[in-house]
């Protein structure tokens, strides 16, 4: 079992669906000759030619359109957008064509294409290039939506969704792509839709997705060492959601909080506080808490936006206000 980085799984995964299966094919803005702004796609033109990793116009709803039109005609395209706030652009695309097309046809033709993009904050890239927008996509039915936090789940994911007949959005986070971890060389197969425990614990659950997975595991290691036990479960896929599993985690816990890089409002940390609610309720010790983003355009001037994303300090105190509210005095 090797460790590689989460920008390496991604590569290695692309590189051996190409080789697996020669209807896969790349679309994007720079992803040949540049071999793509975070080097996901290097030397893949190289080895399988301008046929199969087309270098695009920055032209974000023409060339998502010329991959659902590929993936209508049997093909696997995987477009890639350079941030998931350039993905705006092909909304139209995504939203009123790749999502509902099986359905608006009759189920007559699948449309097997991946929506690869990293999104996310904390890099310093400004207010319209740090955003977490993904439960605008996780809100549509017809569009399955994954977030893996580490390089084994990515590879998997990015398998499982080539392979899918249905259009996913492969969601990275920028902060992601140099970290490390153990990836098989073979499976095991992550299908879309089961979230993972990432740590066991009995005392509360955190339930996070993407770069909250190892804040959330970094702060139960911590608080472990004050005798505090934290499950903390990982979401993998925003759509379908795993409900059971956290549901699950809670009813044996009976304490929540939520961890997303997203806004607060209307965000995916509101439909996991909603689906508690109904799936745990009555083993609940005090009302789920939720630890997100300030709601502000994302400064650029690093402690600024240091401040306003979500961090290990903010879910630790969250922690302890939940500990403390419920009879479990935790150590401050």
């Amino acid at each position: 079992m090797a460790v590689i980085s989460y920008r390496q799984a991604l590569h290695d995964t692309l590189r051996a669906e190409m080789t697996r299966d020669e209807k896969v094919l790349l679309l994007g803005e720079e992803i040949g000759k540049f071999e793509g702004s975070y080097k996901i796609t290097a030397g893949l033109l190289d080895e399988f030619g301008p046929k199969r990793v087309r270098d695009t116009p920055i032209a974000e709803n023409g060339f998502a359109g010329v991959g659902i039109g590929a993936a209508m005609l049997g093909l696997r395209p995987v477009v890639e957008f350079m941030t998931l706030n350039f993905s705006v652009l092909a909304f139209d695309q995504i939203v009123n064509h790749a999502s509902k097309i099986y359905t608006m046809f009759g189920g007559q033709t699948a449309i097997p294409i991946v929506f690869r993009t990293p999104g996310g904050g904390g890099q310093q890239l400004g207010a319209t290039h740090s955003q977490n927008i993904e439960v605008w996509y996780a809100h549509l039915p017809g569009l399955k939506v994954v977030a893996p936090s580490n390089p084994a789940d990515a590879k998997a994911l990015l398998t499982t969704s080539i392979r899918d007949n249905d259009p996913v959005l492969f969601l990275e986070n920028l902060g992601l792509y140099n970290t490390k971890g153990e990836v098989p060389d073979d499976g095991p197969e992550v299908p879309i839709g089961r979230a993972a425990v990432a740590r066991e614990g009995t005392d509360l659950t955190v339930i996070a997705y993407s770069r909250g997975v190892n804040v959330a595991v970094g702060v139960a290691d911590e608080l472990a060492k004050d005798g505090v036990s934290v499950e903390v479960i990982d979401l993998r896929s925003l759509r379908p959601l795993d409900r059971e599993t956290f549901c699950k985690s809670v009813r044996k816990t009976t304490r929540a909080v939520v961890m997303e890089d997203d806004w607060l409002s209307y965000g995916v940390g509101a439909e996991i506080a909603a689906s508690v609610q109904e799936g745990a309720f009555d083993y609940l010790d005090a009302p789920v808490r939720r630890v997100a983003a300030a709601e502000i355009s994302l400064p650029y001037a690093k402690p600024l936006e240091s401040a306003a994303l979500p961090g290990a300090d903010a879910l630790r105190k969250v922690i302890r206000e939940q500990l403390d509210a419920t009879g479990m005095r935790s150590k401050s």
